[in-house]
Parts: structure tokens; C-alpha cells; sequence
């Protein structure tokens, strides 16, 4: 089925395109001072130099639309009232246009009379972008394990394929779920994800080689959950959790995940050992990220004390948003495998909030994370909004070129740190969409981009959400078969537990 699909996304490219041919300028129209109503927004954006297409519709009234993209004596012309630029032809003209920008004037008829809108311009920045991502497609109830796919796609064109698909493990009544893919600095060919339940395990790939690896251990809350590779030794670092979900009627958020018991664990993949990091009593640590230069491992913790008497999962889940989470780290010695005390980074819980997933700039310079009232899971959280520090000085401050009335949560650096992929509810409330934006030097953000797609309207269509976007130098060769396969050949190499040191 996801072949054909993507054939029915090629074929309506094909005949758009085929609009963009014969595409012209009209000879005799109205001028507005008023910039056309298009989606995605492409306005002002600042876009990779080796971006696919910005595809785009016009949702005004409109029963015909002409679509003019220009750089000096070079343009573009499409016809129809979804823009769908030739692939060629657009890098072409990006390359022309890098580090400048381009003009776009939109034309719409209506009524047999022409009007020309106000033009906008979209800069054309030399920093290159990684050239594929990889996410989860999931449905945003997050009842059913039905169907959850991890997918790839080329940024530099509107190729997807998948990478794994659960229902090759699962069956009626033996669902399985899967989640936590994440890879060793960009490197596809060392890939990690988690399948629960049914053959459930963690898939480690290196090297066209896949293991599979049972965490299960009395030593330990769970399996490993939230991963992060080291950035050049065979060591991922890793969250146990146990996690609770309660859904709401009423509330305006309308899912709350959240934990009550975690730990941060370093896992030897050429050993098959874990080694706790951090497991302090009252204590709540997740989302372990490592330092560019691997000498610090970051992480989030929440200090709370639970009720002994009414049993702790029914008051964390009376008490959830009192749980709140500051972001700590401590240094790492690769030598002799050790972890120094725990150092505060950013005290959110001062300022009565609540931090997760730090992410650092592969410049080492600085630390976005995702900021909410409260919890662990600000996916499902109106206001979490992205967060900057800068490690030099330590200042926090919102993004607030990045940031909507809607929740903005799990973010990705690009390798050589001028890009930023995010999760964004910011159309609708209900369905996370990927963004893209640069970061500058110093740590600023442009106005973020939407995802581009073959068929502009796909994310208005499409019932699925995006789940923890991850960049990639290239795409992941092993099959999807072959991770099935490997996930149903054994139980998995089991673990042993190392001295916390």
C-alpha cells in the first residue's frame, strides 16, 4: 500500500507539472497590496539552498492561479491552484539564488478577471541541510498499535519509503508497538528503535549487522526508552521508566503521559552491559543527550515525593502537574568509564516550569529545550513552548520566532548546526507536522517552514501525526523484513548489570 501511494503523490505531480508547462503570465490584471493566501506559509522563510520544491496552494477564491518564481533572468512558471515547481528546474534556480533571494508573485483569476497579488521574497541560505530525516507516523489517539510505521524521507526531493512497519510482528490480539529510533551522530548504518510487546525488543543496527536486545532485568524499571548514542564510542544512553497515560474530556490538553519512576542507564553495546547513571531516590531522571564532543551527558530530572500510604501511581496520577523537571548534567571520562556529580544547568522549577529534551548544538555553544507548566510530555501541551540557553553564559530564552499559541516540542539539530527540525500542533491542535528553520551563529531562529510535499494539501489531509523527527546524513538500507525477521528470530541477548561508578 505504500508503494501505491506514493505513486498516486507521483502521478498528481506529474500532471500539475504538466499544468506548470504551459503556464503564463496574464496580460491584463488588478494589483492587491495584500500578499496571497497560500499553505503551507512560505513567506519570508529562509529555506536550504538544497531543499525539494516549495509546493504550494492558494486558499482563497480562486478558480485559476498562475505562479511566478524568479531570480535575476531566471524563473519559473506553474499553472493550476496548487504550485507544484519542477524539481530541475527549482534546483536549478536555487543554486543560481544561493545566499540571495527569490521572488514569488501569484496571480489568481476569479470571476474571468486577473489579480496580481503582492509579491513575497523567500531567502536562499548556502547552509545546506541534511539530506534525509526519519520519523514515526502514528495515530494521535495513541490507543491502538494498529499500524505505526518508522519512515525515511530525502529533503532534497519528496522520496519516502519505511524503514520498519509494525504489523509485520503484529497480529489479531498481539499488537506490537514500536518507538525511539535514533541514530549515532547522523550515521544510518548505526540505527537503534524499541518494539514492545509482541516479539518485543531493542533493535540495534551497525554496520548492516541487526541484534536484537532483551533489557529486561530485575536491576532495572524497563527497557531502555529514551536513547542517545554517544557520538563516537559504541555507548547508548538511555531512560527507564515507568509510564502512565490518562486522556481528558475536559481539559484542553488532551493527553497526559507521564512517569512515576525513572532512571538514566549507559548501555555497552559491544558488551551487553548496563551501567546506572543516575537513580536518586525522590527522584525522576530522563531524557539523557550527549554533548557534541561526548564529554557531558545531559539529562532532566524531577525532584518529588510520592505518598506511601495511597500508592504511587495513584498519586502521580492525582499529582502530575506538580511533577516538574529542571535540566542537569555531568561530566563523562571516556578513559576510565566514569560520571562526575551532578551539575544544575538550567533550574526550570524555580521559574515553576517544567524542562525536557535538551538538545545541543553540534558547536557545543548552545542548549534548546522544550518549556511547559508542568510534566514530561509537552507534545500534548498547549503551552510548551522551545527554549534557548546559551552555554556560555547560561541565559534562557524563548525562541519566539519558532513559537505559536500551540505546542512546539521534540527538536533535532542538523549536523552542522545552521538547521532545526521541531514538532509542531501550531495548524489544528490535533496533528503534529514537522518545521524547519536556520539558526544563525548566535543562536537566532528565522520564521519556520512546514515540511514541503509533492501534493501541498497532504497535511491537511493526512491522519497521522509525526513522531520524534530525526536528521540523517543518508538513508537506511536494511529492509524492513529484515528488522522483522531478526525481532522474531530469538528473545534477545540479555544484559548484564555493571557497578555505578
Amino acid at each position: 500500500m505504500k508503494k501505491i501511494s506514493h505513486i498516486i503523490t507521483v502521478m498528481i505531480a506529474a500532471l500539475t507539472l504538466a499544468a506548470c508547462n504551459n503556464a503564463k503570465v496574464p496580460d491584463d490584471y488588478s494589483k492587491s497590496e495584500t500578499q496571497p493566501a497560500i499553505y503551507p506559509d512560505y513567506a519570508g522563510t529562509t529555506i536550504p539552498v538544497n531543499i525539494a520544491p516549495l509546493c504550494f496552494m492558494y486558499t482563497g477564491e480562486a478558480t485559476d492561479m498562475v505562479t511566478q518564481i524568479a531570480y535575476q533572468d531566471t524563473e519559473i512558471l506553474c499553472s493550476g491552484i496548487k504550485a507544484v515547481p519542477d524539481t530541475d528546474e527549482w534546483k536549478e534556480l536555487l543554486e543560481k539564488a544561493k545566499g540571495a533571494k527569490i521572488d514569488v508573485t501569484v496571480y489568481t483569476e476569479n470571476n474571468g478577471k486577473w489579480t496580481q497579488h503582492k509579491p513575497f521574497s523567500i531567502d536562499i541560505s548556502p547552509d545546506s541541510i541534511n539530506p534525509y530525516i526519519s520519523y514515526r507516523l502514528i495515530p494521535p489517539s495513541y490507543v491502538t498499535y494498529e499500524k505505526l510505521t518508522i519512515n525515511q524521507r530525502c529533503l532534497e526531493n519528496f522520496d519516502e519509503s519505511v524503514i520498519y512497519d509494525n504489523m509485520l510482528c503484529s497480529s489479531e490480539g498481539k499488537e506490537q508497538c514500536i518507538n525511539c529510533h535514533s541514530y549515532q551522530n547522523y550515521n544510518p548504518d548505526k540505527m537503534q528503535f524499541h518494539a514492545r510487546q509482541q516479539n518485543g525488543g531493542t533493535i540495534i543496527a551497525m554496520d548492516g549487522k541487526v541484534r536484537k536486545i532483551n533489557m529486561k532485568h530485575d536491576s532495572l524499571l524497563s527497557a531502555g526508552v529514551y536513547p542517545a548514542w554517544h557520538p563516537h564510542l559504541n555507548l547508548i544512553a538511555y531512560s527507564t521508566n515507568h509510564t502512565m497515560q490518562n486522556f481528558h474530556t475536559r481539559d484542553k490538553n488532551k493527553v497526559e503521559v507521564f512517569d512515576t519512576d525513572s532512571d538514566v542507564i549507559l548501555f555497552d553495546t559491544e558488551n551487553n552491559t548496563v551501567m546506572p547513571v543516575s537513580r536518586l531516590k525522590d527522584e525522576m531522571e530522563s531524557f539523557p543527550s550527549w554533548s557534541p564532543d561526548g564529554k557531558w551527558l545531559y539529562y532532566c530530572s524531577a525532584k518529588i515525593e510520592f505518598s506511601d500510604s495511597i500508592g504511587k501511581e495513584y498519586d502521580a496520577n492525582t499529582r502530575y502537574k506538580d511533577i516538574k523537571y529542571s535540566i542537569y548534567r555531568k561530566a563523562f571520562n571516556e578513559k576510565d568509564m566514569t560520571f562526575g556529580e551532578a551539575e544544575l544547568i538550567w533550574d526550570a522549577t524555580a521559574n515553576n516550569k517544567s524542562a525536557t529534551l535538551p538538545r545541543i548544538s553540534p558547536c557545543g555553544n548552545y542548549l534548546v529545550y522544550a518549556q511547559g507548566a508542568y510534566g514530561c510530555f509537552h507534545v500534548w501541551h498547549n503551552d510548551a513552548d522551545l527554549y534557548i540557553i546559551d552555554l556560555r553564559t547560561m541565559e534562557s530564552k524563548p525562541m519566539t520566532g519558532l513559537n505559536s499559541n500551540r505546542s512546539e516540542s521534540y527538536h533535532s539539530w542538523s549536523s552542522n548546526g545552521r538547521w532545526m527540525i521541531f514538532n509542531s500542533r501550531r495548524n489544528d491542535g490535533n496533528y503534529t507536522r514537522p518545521f524547519i528553520a536556520h539558526i544563525d551563529s548566535n543562536g537566532n531562529a528565522s520564521k519556520p517552514f512546514e515540511l514541503p510535499q509533492a501534493d501541498p494539501e497532504l497535511h491537511k489531509i493526512m491522519t497521522l501525526s509525526y513522531n520524534v523527527v530525526e536528521f540523517m546524513n543518508g538513508p537506511v538500507e536494511i529492509s524492513p523484513r529484515d528488522f522483522a525477521s531478526t525481532l522474531k528470530g530469538s528473545e534477545g541477548e540479555k544484559v548484564t548489570m555493571g557497578v555505578e561508578r
